[in-house]
């Protein structure tokens, strides 16, 4: 993080060890682990950024960041995004309880359907968000209220579709705003997340580049490799500015400033372009290693592939780039990229 954003470095110490040690003691998987759940629990961090009149530890964005990195880098799959910064917010937001039930988020279509919901098999409620009579409505649902189709994204983690006929669903209605908010934060929730994993790469790659020894030299030694990994070292950083940015300006702003939505599409299309290089520069370097199961390179290069098309394809935040600069058109763009107004004289 930049140093105005700077967390507590014991905080951030605690966080990563916390990881460390779960990471020792048991193999990677992608299930919502109870007995890590618990530990997080107990230290605050399930509820990090909830209210602490209702149980949350008050914390915010920034110390989250910190909280997903940590995760990430030791290759835990935890929802914690999902739980504290998506369902408990939108429970907050909406004036809902929340109490102890391990939980996830999802947003029916016009038809009740609600595709690739992370966690959704295994989470004690849903929150559900709807459009009814020209609102938005929350709702907090038990799954067994809900028909749910078990699947995975690519790095294996649940992903459930989940319908249901919303005239059945009762719940508190929030602002279109609110509506908005959820996707942008949802959005920049998994660039902070495909950032982590780029930098985990980034590291793998150059341990194996310098350990490595090929034709008697190590393969640190050969330009082309170098090459690789200073591509990787680039994209890794250019992604991290662009999120770190965004983050920046959505809390500063309240996640409603006017250029939020574009800064959150600049983190996105810059950390999923990214992930496409970094990905397969990655494994040039390490090589027939790099595709096995015993490696730890696939725990990072997947996630970054499945999360840079949640919350929006790669694709998807493109478009909103090309139409936000469209918009402004050309006397404009200066003041889109840097949020500054120019000074112009006649």
């Amino acid at each position: 993080m930049n140093a105005h954003t700077a967390v507590d470095q014991d905080l951030v110490d605690m966080m990563d060890a916390v990881f460390a040690r779960h990471r020792e003691q048991y193999e990677p998987g992608a299930e919502w682990d109870q007995t890590l759940w618990a530990r997080l629990g107990e230290l605050g961090l399930t509820r990090l950024t909830g209210r602490e009149d209702a149980g949350g530890s008050g914390a915010g964005w920034f110390e989250a960041a910190e909280l997903l990195r940590a995760a990430v880098s030791h290759a835990v799959r935890v929802p914690i995004a999902e739980h504290d910064l998506l369902a408990g917010w939108l429970l907050d937001v909406a004036g809902l309880p929340v109490d102890n039930a391990r939980r996830t988020v999802c947003v029916l279509d016009d038809n009740g359907v609600a595709r690739d919901v992370p966690w959704a098999d295994e989470a004690d409620r849903i929150v559900v968000v709807w459009r009814a009579d020209n609102a938005y409505l929350v709702g907090d649902v038990a799954p067994s209220d809900l028909r749910i189709v078990n699947g995975a994204n690519l790095a294996g983690e649940p992903r459930g579709t989940v319908s249901t006929d919303v005239g059945t669903l009762t719940g508190s209605r929030v602002s279109d705003t609110v509506f908005e908010q959820l996707h942008l934060r949802g959005a920049l929730v998994r660039a902070l997340q495909i950032c982590a994993a780029l930098d985990a790469i980034l590291e793998l790659s150059i341990t194996h580049a310098t350990d490595r020894t090929q034709f008697g030299r190590p393969l640190a030694k050969f330009q082309a490799v170098q090459n690789l990994v200073a591509d990787i070292a680039g994209e890794a950083a250019l992604a991290r500015a662009a999120t770190e940015a965004a983050l920046a300006a959505a809390v500063r702003a309240g996640w409603s400033g006017a250029n939020v939505e574009f800064l959150v599409a600049v983190a996105r299309s810059c950390a999923g372009h990214a992930a496409s290089v970094v990905v397969r520069n990655a494994h040039q370097i390490h090589g027939a290693i790099g595709t096995t199961q015993e490696h730890r390179l696939h725990e990072y290069t997947k996630p970054a592939l499945a999360w840079r098309s949640e919350f929006g394809s790669t694709h998807f935040w493109d478009d909103k780039l090309t139409e936000a600069a469209s918009t402004a058109g050309r006397d404009n763009l200066w003041d889109l990229v840097t949020g500054l107004p120019t000074e112009r004289t006649t």
